[in-house]
């Protein structure tokens, strides 16, 4: 299929979710836009009949370590993007910890030009240690300040009080990784700078239970796939080996009745790929990749009855886009740019290692049957994927509504 940039599009026989309700509506793309969407839209152009597929929003991941500067041999951002389509990603924010990390202007600045490598919509996670307060302050157009509160991949880890104290003062947004006891920590911290806060990946019942107590409008919890679909049980090498660590199944349970609580407002890959060499060293580093499987995974969670596709529109479109202030997106409005993943919850496939289009080939759910796939994935207005990958679409850097 010969595939090209397009001014306009029309896509018929949308199944799309308006809060709880399922409408059936074509949909008119025109430079890169969502222009309307209703019946018998007069167009003349390209016309796709979707056939009653449900068709999303198209996904924010506000959590993956898309590699590149001195670990392209691990993801760059063109083979993490390519892997983000495939997965019905269509916007991602990216961590600080690189390689060197993303503590400064300057370095902050020569990430947003290897970015420009991205199929995928892009936005930034920027650093923070003990001493870059000024560059927190100058940091500009950024989804959050990300504070490492937990030993992690990258040499991050801030635990001197007084420089938590004044990262959380200066930031409008901070995430956290926060582990156990360190999410209290946390939540203190941001309560105290009325700070809005990000809890990243949250895997045991200590930590839902802190936010039982602690949550408020203001503080955000997420959730990993990997958190929710494997447990210590499936925890037997490298290849499973992540920070923070696979729990017991209990713990997944309670995760996932978090989610249905709406304890839980996202679900984010933490897609951070290392190589097939590099875990089987003795000392293997922490890590797995997850973009393109996380709508799967959680698609077969709808097809099995333990989600909705209105929960997982929720958790992964909805939510982040809101919670970062994202600029039109997260949903299907006349005005919001045209990001869009069609899903078949008919089609069945099994995750292929050598399939995967994330740089080191490899996932921990390889060989796992999973039911509901997205099959086309739209772009500001430009098909990236449709079963292949398709370089047409220069991602754009995203804009924040709520907060620099």
């Amino acid at each position: 299929m010969h595939i090209k940039q397009n001014t306009k599009m029309i896509l018929r026989n949308c199944k799309i979710l308006q809060g709880d309700k399922e409408l059936i509506v074509d949909i008119l793309i025109e430079d890169g836009k969502i222009t309307k969407f209703g019946h018998n839209i007069k167009h003349f152009g390209e016309e796709i009949d979707v056939n009653e597929k449900y068709v999303l929003p198209g996904l924010i991941d506000s959590h993956v370590h898309f590699r590149d500067f001195e670990q392209a041999h691990k993801e760059d951002w063109f083979s993490g993007s390519s892997a983000a389509a495939a997965g019905g990603i269509t916007t991602v924010l990216d961590m600080p910890n690189n390689s060197p990390p993303i503590i400064t202007i300057k370095q902050l600045e020569k990430k947003r030009m290897l970015a420009k490598k991205s199929i995928v919509n892009y936005g930034f996670h920027f650093g923070s240690t003990v001493d870059n307060i000024e560059d927190i302050k100058k940091a500009k157009n950024i989804a959050s300040v990300k504070i490492y509160m937990n030993m992690t991949t990258g040499k991050l880890l801030v635990e001197d009080d007084d420089a938590l104290d004044r990262i959380f003062a200066a930031a409008k947004m901070v995430s956290v990784h926060a582990e156990g006891d360190v999410v209290k920590k946390a939540i203190d911290l941001a309560k105290k700078h009325n700070t809005r806060l990000y809890l990243a990946h949250i895997s045991q019942r200590a930590e839902l239970d802190i936010l039982e107590e602690e949550k408020t409008k203001n503080i955000f919890a997420e959730v990993t796939p990997h958190h929710l679909f494997l447990s210590e049980i499936e925890n037997k090498d490298a290849f499973t080996k992540m920070i923070p660590a696979l729990k017991s199944v209990l713990d997944n349970e309670a995760l996932m009745k978090a989610i249905k609580t709406g304890l839980i407002d996202t679900v984010g890959t933490d897609h951070a790929p290392h190589t097939v060499g590099e875990k089987l060293e003795p000392d293997p580093p922490a890590g797995v990749p997850g973009c393109e499987t996380m709508l799967p995974l959680l698609l077969d969670a709808v097809n099995s009855g333990i989600l909705t596709i209105s929960l997982v529109q929720k958790l992964c479109c909805e939510n982040p886009a809101k919670i970062f202030g994202i600029k039109n997106k997260g949903h299907i409005k006349p005005g919001y740019d045209a990001d869009l993943v069609v899903v078949d919850m008919d089609f069945v496939k099994v995750v292929r290692d050598e399939e995967l289009l994330t740089k080191p080939g490899w996932s921990p759910f390889d060989s796992r049957t999973l039911q509901g796939w997205p099959v086309l994935t739209i772009i500001n207005g430009n098909i990236v994927f449709d079963g292949d990958v398709h370089d047409v679409n220069k991602g754009r850097e995203v804009e924040y509504e709520t907060h620099s």
